[in-house]
């Protein structure tokens, strides 16, 4: 079991991705994250990617809701902020996810919060920042890859402008939000001081063209940003891509065009040795497409690897999941749910001491933990019962 963040104490006013999904590597790290929802449950309870749910709650709740003890409260009441109010005293950190504005008219913004414990650490997550003039737009992964110019090379001449295959700004952002949580809390330790920790959907979507962004207004090119057919990116030269071959595609990375030739037995690729790759990318690309398509793609990858080529297999999740080096790193985890329905999660992708970490909670229904919460912060069984009574909390139905 990790003990990394053991003592810490986090409490997680966060719903769907970003938010949920940053807390949880903290969560794995051994942290003890109190998670918020409403009594009517978070956003994420009910939505699942290809319509996937385990026990009733949606697959986007499972995948980062492990690891984290669950409240339900109505911040809409008094008696339910005042329970906030409560958890807030007891934290070493705050997080949430609303758009700006909401905490601080429910009276837990930083700069009050902070007044009353200037060692607290709040981490909020918007969509485009906690200020400016785009502020308040809905921060949502399409719209961010659309607006960050992700989706725009992403996509082909010939597809035009795509979106990358999952919410990747959602999933760079959590990294980013728990990585400056963490940041905080290391200079705390010497200062003593706590910290405002801002992260956007948009910067972390930015974030991860820094190649493209870097090349593109630190070098001459201004043609198109959706690549060639078959390139990977609008800024590699060629062989640099994706390739069909007759049953399946496999990634060619940068290698020597010679070497290439040879392994593919395609002489007309000799002519552009020693050729601006960059330039005659497109020429380049279209000749191995049309030699590959007649190819079956194990005997290529086969014969390409003895020359060292780098090269690669574009695998489906059912190879991937059963792929030895996968296995051997513990990039799953096949444990159960709360109500023991078996179910397969991705891991905490570091490893501490050799180690990874592990499901010490999985992922808990609705209030699971009201009552246990609430005894630790003063109430007593017959307030906690009115308090459900009075629709301030819920427990676990």
């Amino acid at each position: 079991m990790l003990d990394l963040l053991s003592g810490i104490r986090i409490v997680s006013f966060n719903h769907f991705l970003m938010g949920p999904l940053g807390i949880q590597i903290l969560a794995d790290m051994g942290a003890d994250v109190i998670c918020v929802e409403s009594i009517s449950g978070g956003f994420q309870r009910r939505f699942g990617g290809a319509k996937s749910f385990i026990d009733g709650d949606g697959s986007s709740f499972h995948l980062a809701g492990r690891n984290k003890r669950n409240i339900a409260l109505n911040l809409k009441s008094e008696k339910g902020v005042a329970i906030a109010r409560a958890l807030i005293e007891k934290a070493d950190v705050v997080t949430e996810n609303f758009r700006p504005g909401v905490m601080e008219r429910l009276g837990l913004g930083y700069e009050k919060l902070s007044g009353n414990n200037p060692g607290l650490i709040y981490a909020a997550a918007t969509g485009f920042g906690a200020s400016g003039p785009g502020a308040d737009r809905p921060g949502q992964d399409l719209l961010i890859q659309a607006l960050s110019g992700l989706a725009m090379i992403s996509g082909t001449r010939t597809s035009g402008p795509h979106p990358v295959g999952v919410s990747i700004a959602d999933h760079h952002g959590a990294a980013l939000y728990a990585l400056g949580i963490l940041g905080a809390l290391v200079r705390r330790q010497s200062s003593g001081r706590g910290c405002l920790v801002d992260v956007d959907l948009m910067s972390a979507a930015i974030d991860l063209q820094v190649e493209s962004f870097v090349s593109y207004f630190n070098g001459d090119y201004r043609q198109s940003l959706l690549s060639p057919e078959a390139i990977g990116g609008w800024y590699n030269a060629a062989p640099y891509g994706i390739y069909a071959a007759e049953d399946g595609h496999l990634a060619i990375s940068h290698c020597d065009l010679n070497v290439l030739a040879d392994g593919l037995d395609l002489p007309p690729l000799k002519a552009y040795i020693g050729r601006d790759l960059f330039e005659c990318r497109e020429a380049v690309a279209g000749l191995i497409s049309g030699k590959l398509a007649f190819c079956a793609r194990d005997q290529v990858l086969a014969r390409l690897s003895s020359l060292k080529v780098w090269c690669a297999p574009v695998n489906d999740y059912d190879t991937v999941i059963n792929d030895a080096q996968v296995q051997h790193n513990q990039n799953f985890i096949f444990t159960t749910s709360a109500k023991g329905t078996p179910m397969t999660l991705v891991n905490h992708p570091v490893r501490y001491d050799g180690a990874v970490a592990e499901v010490r909670i999985p992922p808990q229904p609705l209030g699971a933990q009201t009552a246990e919460i609430l005894l630790e912060l003063g109430w007593d069984e017959k307030s906690i019962a009115e308090l459900v009574q009075e629709q301030v909390v819920a427990l676990a139905g």
